[in-house]
């Protein structure tokens, strides 16, 4: 029986062949689209990436610990102000250069585009808008003194029957003295 399968075996031809070296893209992959120096491979022919605006800040948060981390790491956290309290943040603009440093500590921090869904602040802006955890910059405009709010104000002021604070301090404090 063992003589059988060894007759077997010797007549089946075996071609292998070894690839030692890395198959070649530019002809294993041949419909792959070039954009700068980096070649991308779309899953059908007539495919098309939708139009994307890149955000032009973000906003970085670090979410883990400093200690324990090498020291090129930790100063990176501290050129971006990033070495203080876990739930500080900073604003950074969208260049290469920031970006390739946030790549180097992507394990450490949460970065969020900023997004202005009411429109980018102006100089006068600043002091109006809010920043919020997923990345909206929320502007909201000064109203500026209206004539009738100042003059609500001025007759709330006025009114005898207005709750001033010495008079519930007054009050509290009978309350205080004779609770029943």
């Amino acid at each position: 029986m063992f003589h059988n399968f060894i007759t077997k075996f010797n007549q089946i031809d075996f071609n292998v062949v070894r690839h030692y070296s890395k198959h070649n893209k530019k002809y294993l992959y041949n419909n792959g689209v070039k954009y700068g120096n980096i070649y991308y491979y779309p899953r059908t022919a007539d495919h098309q990436d939708p139009a994307v605006v890149p955000a032009k800040l973000f906003r970085v948060q670090r979410i883990k610990p400093v200690k324990g981390n090498p020291y090129w790491e930790k100063r990176l956290l501290n050129e971006l102000g990033l070495d203080g309290k876990q739930s500080d943040f900073t604003v950074v603009k969208n260049i290469p250069e920031i970006n390739a440093r946030l790549w180097k500590i992507k394990h450490l921090v949460k970065v969020t585009p900023i997004t202005f869904p009411y429109g980018e602040p102006k100089e006068h802006d600043i002091n109006h808008t809010f920043l919020k955890e997923n990345g909206e910059c929320i502007v909201t405009k000064d109203i500026g003194p209206v004539d009738e709010r100042i003059e609500a104000l001025e007759s709330f002021e006025k009114d005898v029957k207005r709750l001033d604070t010495e008079l519930l301090r007054k009050d509290a404090r009978l309350k205080w003295l004779n609770p029943w």
